[in-house]
């Protein structure tokens, strides 16, 4: 499963939810993080919360692409059941 994630650093807390962009399944995942976008610390901080809002281990969420963006793909293998379903409800908001 790879999920389009927005990445918003330097925010005054961690949130998960939401969506930036285009309308319906298509749209990027807002991922907030309090960490700013300096030698990748935003970046993990950002994987490391989309891991604990859809409920995964962080070891089971990679990069896919964009590691100088600020949009992001990231890469879940063998999504457990009920991952998507708590995606949904993420970009709900």
């Amino acid at each position: 499963m790879r999920i389009a994630i927005r990445v918003k650093p330097g925010a005054s807390r961690t949130r998960v939810g939401g969506t930036y962009g285009a309308d319906g399944a298509h749209a990027a995942l807002v991922v907030a993080v309090s960490e700013r976008a300096v030698d990748g610390k935003a970046t993990e901080a950002a994987l490391k919360a989309l891991a604990e809002a859809l409920g995964v281990p962080r070891r089971d969420v990679r990069l896919v692409s964009g590691v100088t963006s600020r949009d992001k793909v990231a890469e879940i293998p063998d999504p457990p059941a009920g991952t998507r379903e708590r995606l949904n409800a993420l970009r709900a908001g």
